[in-house]
């Protein structure tokens, strides 16, 4: 099939965009500078939707703007919507002006939609809690939920923390490798995770089946705490794992974007395992072997 990838240059989007060409899918990429993009040479690029020609039978939607790497001041806050929330009017609209739509939009999520909800375990029936990242989370939602009205099956990817090389893992190793990582904070809040192969698997297996819809938890099955994450990583690395992170330095560095951090959800992917996915990294200690 022919499929349509926003967010493309991505670590998400990279990563699937090397597992649909290897099983002989096409694959179309929107870009904000496609002559940087640096994909594959068989990878279509385009800076705009009105450039895609021909049918397009699948659309995966990743796109969206980092959002725990800085403040959230108010300037901040509109980019995180517009990245997410505006770009997917615009492909919802052009969904809408197809002569033939695409049959399926994988979208993304995250499971900040839940907020923080403490030792309970949430699956997707679970309800949220008020907060920006909830509710960014939830419109996000709602507006690829449109396409519905075209007849396009949608499912909205709720995904964890992604383990891979690259993305939060890239970020925290250089620490760790030198001793210097630990706990964020009190330690109990919940990380709930996912290998970047069943992200990607995940995102395939969506894809594929046409009895799917709605939203799905993509996140391992075993969630674990920030405390074991980190000893389990430093284990991996043969490192220490003493320094803990304070949270009043957390909260002075990134403010309201620190909940993200010093806060979690205990998120399972019912939906996911009853569909039949089977995790190829199931549990944290392999799958951060398997990475580092």
């Amino acid at each position: 099939m022919r499929v349509l990838i926003t967010g493309g240059t991505g670590f998400i989007g990279r990563k699937l965009i090397t597992a649909l060409l290897a099983r002989g899918d096409r694959v179309v990429v929107l870009s904000r500078r496609p002559q940087s993009a640096e994909l594959d040479a068989r990878v279509a690029l385009c800076s705009e939707l009105a450039q895609i020609e021909g049918p397009v039978n699948a659309v995966v939607n990743l796109a969206g703007a980092p959002i725990a790497d800085k403040r959230w001041s108010q300037g901040r806050k509109r980019l995180l919507r517009e990245s997410r929330i505006h770009l997917t009017e615009q492909l919802i609209d052009w969904i809408a002006q197809r002569v033939s739509p695409p049959s399926v939009l994988v979208s993304g999520s995250a499971v900040g939609y839940y907020g923080s909800q403490g030792d309970r375990e949430l699956d997707e029936e679970a309800e949220c809690r008020p907060g920006f990242a909830h509710q960014l989370c939830a419109d996000w939602e709602a507006q690829a939920q449109r396409a519905s009205d075209q007849g396009v099956r949608v499912c909205c990817i709720r995904t964890g923390v992604v383990i891979g090389k690259g993305g939060a893992l890239a970020k925290l190793l250089p620490l760790f490798r030198l001793g210097l990582g630990g706990p964020i904070g009190s330690g109990r809040q919940w990380m709930s995770w996912i290998h970047i192969d069943d992200e990607v698997g995940a995102i395939l297996h969506l894809l594929d089946h046409n009895t799917l819809a709605g939203a799905f938890n993509l996140t391992a099955p075993a969630p674990v705490t920030n405390e074991l994450f980190s000893q389990t990583l430093a284990a991996a690395l043969r490192r220490p794992a003493f320094l803990r992170m304070p949270a009043p330095l957390l909260e002075l560095m990134l403010g309201e974007a620190s909940e993200l951090l010093l806060k979690g959800q205990r998120v399972v992917p019912r939906k996911l395992l009853q569909s039949g996915y089977r995790f190829k990294h199931p549990e944290l200690e392999p799958a951060l072997r398997s990475v580092l």
